[in-house]
């Protein structure tokens, strides 16, 4: 059974950066496009960017220069570096685990439980 854990999160003032980090347990990491999604309060989950089996990597437009994902298959880790951070990046960030480089979150088909990213002001 794959299962993925997030960690990273907490809280960080604006301009700071902060580093996440997803373990993959269960199957090997180099079979699956891993993605990064988050949810505000209050608000829809929506995607933060995603890397392909190759390390190619996918962002939305918003978001692009101010954050970064990698993945070490070695390790089974990805992660989601994130600089700049301002008080509307506070959410819960989601990694997920798919086939296809997407922005689309039925893409995915394994998703961790999240951890807390809170930007003050």
């Amino acid at each position: 059974q794959v299962q993925l854990m997030e960690s990273g999160g907490g809280l960080v003032q604006a301009g700071g950066s902060l580093r996440l980090t997803c373990v993959v347990s269960g199957h090997s990491l180099s079979d699956y496009v891993m993605g990064w999604f988050r949810q505000a309060p209050g608000k829809e989950r929506t995607f933060v960017g995603s890397i392909s089996r190759s390390g190619g990597t996918y962002y939305p437009y918003s978001l692009k220069g101010r954050f970064t994902i990698s993945r070490d298959n070695a390790k089974n880790t990805v992660y989601l570096q994130m600089d700049s951070l301002k008080f509307e990046d506070t959410a819960i960030y989601y990694c997920s685990a798919g086939g296809s480089n997407s922005p689309i979150e039925t893409d995915y088909h394994y998703w961790g439980q999240g951890t807390q990213v809170t930007v003050s002001s």
